[in-house]
């Protein structure tokens, strides 16, 4: 008796190869083919796509939870991974169509149907032409080239972007340091004030409409354009200096008081140590004896009980002793 063990089915057959022919073996070889045939259509679409255009699609950016899922290839009986990868480029359905051209696969579909009992006819759905395969490669070389131009584009117009934002900042710096010249070099108003700017308009000196020639309305031209402010120079404190002449931050300075004694920051040390000793006490239950006794009233010794003698004088230890004593005596008597 033949025993035959089939690989998609995954069972052992006593009846020799009329397994092959029966009809679970066949809809499970349907179904298999099926999911198969799904992928290989999508990678030829996407060789065919990227022939007739541009081939802007048969480059992405690599993404690895997109671009690292495999393909099961069901005549190979391995996985195959379907996108390949050019530096930091995915190359869309690159490395499924690779397999499907190569001649291993070719070798193994033809094995997988001889075994499997498949229609010839469906063979050729599962294989990709040379032919067909060389085209995509052109168009990826293409897309390729293309992009890295785009990128080499994108790159001279950052960096001359980069170059004119710093010609812009030069420009500034060179207007900014010219106008404080200038202003160092000005002793006052009277001196500024001819060459600050054009004249005004004697119009808007004249006297405005109005009780006793007062103008009654503000001048709104009092500034014109291109006219420069008046420098009146450098103000400066006493003793004291600024973050712009490197002196020392205010929060870094011992401040002194009007009497001339250093400001003493935060508590003091016994202040602190009362501040712990509070915080101990409140560790304490609150309803122990004595948590409430007023320490501030005035009352004498007098008040406390007397642990004395019988008589309130001598020691205590005293007392015991007499009482010892005289409780030996009257048992002695008895």
């Amino acid at each position: 008796m033949a025993v035959h063990y089939c690989g998609l089915c995954r069972r052992t057959s006593f009846s020799g190869r009329r397994h092959l022919y029966s009809a679970a073996h066949r809809r499970r070889l349907r179904e298999a083919l099926g999911r198969l045939q799904e992928e290989v259509a999508a990678a030829r679409a996407a060789a065919a796509a990227a022939g007739d255009g541009d081939g802007g699609g048969a480059v992405r950016r690599y993404d690895p939870a997109e671009h690292e899922r495999r393909v099961w290839c069901l005549c190979c009986g391995r996985g195959v991974r379907r996108d390949g990868r050019r530096g930091g480029l995915a190359l869309p359905q690159a490395g499924l169509l690779q397999h499907l051209a190569g001649p291993e696969h070719r070798r193994e579909t033809a094995r997988f149907w001889r075994e499997n009992r498949a229609e010839a006819a469906l063979r050729e759905r599962f294989l990709v032409p040379a032919e067909e395969y060389e085209r995509f490669a052109r168009a990826l070389e293409r897309a390729l080239a293309a992009h890295q131009r785009r990128e080499e584009e994108h790159i001279r117009q950052m960096a001359a972007g980069i170059r004119e934002a710093e010609r812009r900042q030069r420009e500034t710096v060179q207007a900014a340091l010219q106008l404080q010249t200038e202003a160092e070099l000005c002793a006052g108003p009277s001196v500024c004030s001819p060459a600050a700017g054009p004249k005004r308009d004697s119009s808007h000196d004249a006297e405005q409409p109005g009780p006793s020639g007062v103008q009654t309305g503000p001048d709104l031209n009092w500034m014109e354009s291109g006219q420069a402010l008046t420098f009146i120079g450098h103000q400066e404190t006493e003793g004291r200096g600024n973050v712009h002449t490197g002196a020392k931050p205010p929060w870094l300075t011992e401040e002194e008081e009007e009497d001339g004694s250093k400001q003493q920051i935060g508590p003091s040390y016994e202040e602190f140590l009362k501040q712990r000793e509070k915080q101990k006490l409140r560790k304490l239950p609150a309803e122990r004896v004595g948590a409430n006794f007023d320490h501030t009233s005035q009352t004498g010794d007098s008040w406390l009980p007397s642990f004395g003698r019988v008589w309130n004088h001598g020691r205590r230890w005293q007392s015991r002793h007499q009482f010892r004593t005289e409780s030996g005596e009257k048992k002695k008597k008895r």
